[in-house]
């Protein structure tokens, strides 16, 4: 499968999505685990549905792992920010990302309440809205940076200002986008691959600095798999950023 190709999938996918949010009429929990809404049961089972049948394996958030064996596995979150979705707040996202034996292939986001989308291939570029090159800020410290946070830290740590907004692929999309200078998870071992893998590859061909804030390999496509993700726009203020997040550890 072309780069192309693949990332037109994705892109059905995260359309089927949309086209299930538009007829949902119960956006309240599901009832079947803590966190779980209607709205990433119905969006799930459609985005299975268009990856299953281009022949691509899927590790779904909702749903765990779907033919692993298969050359590309999709690392799936429906609606990223699905708590966000429920009181109607604009951020909120479906997040694919294809992986092969390489890593990150290919990668979409699209908030799926301004229709606003992040794309990647590897060694291609990151782009908005299918068309505009995107890039990380020249943020170099600490003291300047609007950092975006997951999780609650337990102290200040450093930074010009901060938001926490409640989707973690749109806020790694906005890193990209030079929109935030820097995202810290401080809720240690949270974060699934389906949260961050879109996000991180978006974020690396902007040229932005992704890391697990402990060393880990941020690719794994287990559904037990969770990590620690931080970004910055430069090396600099990753590295400051990453001592802020162990030191707390």
């Amino acid at each position: 499968m072309t780069d192309e190709t693949l990332l037109d999938v994705l892109k059905e996918a995260a359309a089927a999505v949309r086209g299930a949010l538009d007829v949902l009429d119960d956006w309240g929990l599901a009832g079947t685990r803590p966190g779980q809404y209607r709205s990433d049961l119905a969006a799930d089972e459609v985005a299975i549905a268009v990856l299953d049948k281009a022949g691509l394996g899927v590790l779904s958030e909702e749903s765990g792992l779907h033919h692993p064996d298969r050359e590309i596995v999709v690392a799936l979150d429906p609606v990223d920010g699905s708590t966000n979705a429920s009181r109607r707040l604009p951020w909120y996202a479906s997040s694919l990302c294809a992986v092969d034996a390489d890593g990150a292939r290919a990668a979409y986001v699209v908030n799926q309440a301004t229709d606003e989308s992040f794309e990647a291939v590897r060694g291609a570029g990151a782009r908005t809205n299918g068309t505009v090159a995107i890039h990380g800020s020249a943020t170099e410290t600490l003291s300047a940076a609007v950092v975006g946070l997951s999780g609650w830290p337990p102290r200040h740590g450093g930074w010009k200002q901060m938001r926490a907004l409640g989707a973690a692929a749109l806020d790694l999309c906005a890193v990209a986008a030079g929109r935030l200078d820097a995202y810290v998870d401080f809720s240690r071992n949270a974060h699934g691959p389906w949260d961050y893998l879109a996000g991180m590859l978006i974020c690396q061909e902007a040229g932005v600095g992704v890391v697990d804030a402990f060393g880990r390999d941020l690719v794994c496509l287990e559904h037990e798999c969770r990590r620690t993700p931080v970004a910055a726009a430069t090396p600099g203020l990753l590295a400051e950023i990453v001592a802020v997040r162990t030191s707390e550890s």
